[in-house]
């Protein structure tokens, strides 16, 4: 559909860049963001978007060690990792992002799972673009924008060539508790019009040790990724059909497995002692977390004169939680009350396909029209797994969405204006099924409840001398309510789903008017948005951790500013990044907000700022997040966020074979508790988690 003149943060690449390219130098009008449906350039866009680079993502995920992470750390308006598997409560301008692989969904509408960022390794990944706010570029979910990961792409010359990766890592009182390891490889070959890539990569990951060396709990809901083994296959296989046409097959499969090594150790929040863990084994199966996906393309960049793409893909998760006696697992007709053991399973698998023609209209080249049509069809059931009850009943969520788009060039390009829509059809399918017995054990009749709906995008941009850009733009996102969570949730007797479940959609809209300055040796932007829905989705927490939808409007509002500086030193790099949102909602229904967003919805403000140092072999980092303490009107004192800061530091030397690498996270080893646990469940002792602290990884990676 629609993105966006760019906030660059010195991390673009090019859309010709290739793995393995080191140092590319491209214009920003050259790069091409995938994710935004479109071969424009994004300087025609009127939207803000980052692009993270490979040799960027890889020094990043080194020094935090995952995707999810990697974004966090880099963009300021991305809230505080929860360090955790699970992504609740991380968010992307107050709004939950959607995650995609090549722009395949990996987000499970239905039955939110919130491991949609552990999908794939990042050593298969060559850039990240991130389009922010909401809209519908891919669809459902993007409400609060969209983390496209780009796999790695074909060689383009003809043979054998590669990359490998040797990594360790440990706390800071480097005990075998804290152990872990990395390594991974991937080769490509080129023969003609043929290419084919294999790729393998194998993880380890210890216990997480915080900035007194205690080990940081574990996570007895939704599971953890300390003390975890992941390996993930990559392939693909391609054929380039003429000089502008290809086919290409991608496959990819990522298995994280819990080794239940430690179970968790509650805390006291009223003493200051946070929760942690002790040798021992957890009862029931290990956590695991398997995403599999294969995808087929069809490309031809000149078809009749335009650009043609059709895409189809399969994709399935099967996540197993962490266990536990909770009360909502409680069935007296098994066992007494308080002593069932049981875990969850999501399972869900998408089909899917895309279809988009572009081109430029024959005899008004500066008018370039997109039109297109997405299909997806998602089953997802959650289920028990130690006595095989359902929780969420199988349901079938399917979308159909023609859209369309236009950009036109005025002024020989110092005026962009864009537009368009995107029609969504969209129904569930969900069956007869009986509640647990802590709901009630309510016979449910299912339905077919559905809703159709036109989004719309439209947006300017101006460019009145080179390297100076401003843009405007109104962007429609969409997602539905956790339907799963609803579902499982029904108390009452005789519901009828037709009757009971409202399917209206979370239309979140999302305005803002950037500018952004390029000259020399300076990049600055600067950009202010301001986004509402009238029916929002919000977090709620319940006393035993689990999450409840609520349905409440919420209004939306921050800055963003950037700004990066070469200096007089050659190679030498100074940035700054700052984003301040502010979140509210309606809590009595009375059409006036009165609350503000609390931490599982919203995150705190945030300056971060970074030196790079570049000649040579050698090249550095050092980087520093400050989260700035937060109040939150109408939510209770014990839930306001104290606030911390944190520095990262990263080293690379150029050897004759290779490059060797060393990165710390949390330099200073700051002792701090998370933010997440820091404003949610101010009771809660089980999940009161502090951070990592300081933590070491020595690698070597080389190309061939």
């Amino acid at each position: 559909m629609f993105a966006a003149a760019a906030l660059w943060s010195g991390n673009a690449s090019a859309q010709d860049a290739q793995p393995g390219d080191e140092g590319v130098d491209v214009r920003q009008e050259d790069i091409v963001v995938t994710a935004a449906r479109t071969k424009l350039p994004a300087s025609a866009l009127p939207l803000t978007v980052d692009v993270i680079d490979r040799d960027t993502l890889s020094r990043q995920v080194a020094v935090s060690g995952s995707v999810v992470d990697a974004v966090s750390a880099l963009l300021p308006a991305f809230s505080p990792s929860r360090e955790k598997i699970t992504g609740f409560g991380e968010t992307l301008r107050g709004r939950s992002p959607l995650y995609a692989i090549n722009g395949i969904p990996q987000t499970t509408p239905i039955r939110d799972g919130a491991r949609d960022g552990y999908t794939i390794d990042p050593f298969f990944i060559d850039r990240i673009e991130v389009i922010y706010g909401s809209n519908a570029l891919q669809g459902i979910g993007a409400t609060g924008g969209v983390v496209n990961q780009v796999t790695a792409r074909a060689p383009k010359e003809n043979g054998w060539s590669g990359r490998t990766l040797l990594q360790g890592n440990s706390g800071d009182d480097f005990s075998g508790a804290s152990l872990g390891g990395k390594v991974a490889g991937l080769v490509n070959l080129r023969s003609g019009r043929f290419d084919a890539t294999a790729g393998v990569a194998f993880e380890r990951r210890g216990v997480f040790l915080d900035g007194r060396g205690r080990r940081i709990g574990l996570d007895g809901n939704q599971s953890e990724i300390q003390d975890t083994d992941s390996l993930s296959f990559f392939g693909r296989v391609g054929l380039d059909l003429s000089d502008t046409a290809r086919v290409e097959v991608i496959a990819n499969r990522f298995k994280l497995n819990g080794n239940n090594h430690y179970v968790p150790v509650d805390g006291s929040r009223t003493l200051g002692i946070p929760a942690t863990s002790r040798r021992g084994e957890t009862l029931g199966q290990p956590s695991t977390g398997i995403a599999e996906m294969v995808s087929v393309s069809l490309t031809d960049g000149d078809l009749a004169g335009g650009a043609f793409t059709l895409q189809g893909f399969y994709n399935r998760t099967s996540d197993t939680f962490a266990g536990g006696t909770h009360a909502t697992f409680q069935d007296a007709r098994i066992a007494p009350v308080g002593t069932l053991f049981d875990q969850s399973r999501n399972v869900s698998r998408k089909l899917g396909g895309k279809v988009s023609y572009e081109r430029a209209v024959p005899g008004l080249e500066a008018l370039t029209l997109t039109a297109g049509f997405d299909a997806l069809i998602d089953r997802t059931k959650q289920d028990l797994v130690q006595t095989g009850r359902i929780w969420v009943p199988q349901t079938d969520f399917r979308s159909l969405a023609p859209f369309g788009q236009a950009n036109l060039k005025l002024f020989d390009g110092v005026v962009r204006l864009a537009g368009g829509v995107r029609y969504e059809n969209v129904r569930l399918d969900i069956p007869d099924y009986t509640t647990l017995a802590s709901a009630g054990g309510r016979a449910v009749t299912g339905g077919k409840p559905s809703f159709k709906r036109a989004l719309w995008n439209g947006g300017v941009v101006l460019e009145p001398a080179k390297g100076i850009r401003a843009y405007g733009s109104y962007a429609e996102g969409y997602t539905i309510a956790d339907i799963g969570r609803v579902l499982r949730g029904i108390s009452q007797p005789g519901v009828r789903i037709t009757d009971f479940l409202d399917l209206t959609p979370v239309i979140s809209n999302n305005r803002e008017a950037g500018v952004e300055v390029t000259q020399g040796p300076l990049e600055a932007s600067a950009t202010y948005y301001w986004s509402s829905s009238d029916l929002g989705q919000l977090l709620v927490r319940n006393s035993d951790g689990f999450f409840n939808v609520a349905r409440q409007p919420v209004d939306i509002e921050g800055l963003e500013l950037n700004l990066a500086v070469r200096t007089p030193l050659p190679g030498f790099k100074v940035g700054t990044g700052f984003s301040h949102v502010d979140g509210r909602t309606d809590t009595d229904a009375d059409g006036v907000p009165d609350a503000d967003l609390d931490g599982a919805n919203i995150s705190p403000d945030r300056l971060n700022l970074n030196l790079d140092y570049s000649r040579g072999p050698l090249s550095a980092r050092v980087q520093g997040r400050y989260y700035l303490s937060r109040r939150f009107e109408g939510q209770p004192v014990a839930n306001d966020f104290a606030g911390y800061r944190l520095f990262d530091a990263y080293v690379a030397y150029e050897l004759p074979v290779g490059r060797m690498m060393l990165s710390v996270q949390n330099l200073g080893n700051t002792d701090y508790v998370t933010y997440y646990s820091d404003t949610q469940g101010p009771t809660d002792n089980a999940r009161f988690y502090t951070g990592r602290g300081r933590n070491f990884t020595l690698g070597w990676q080389a190309a061939f």
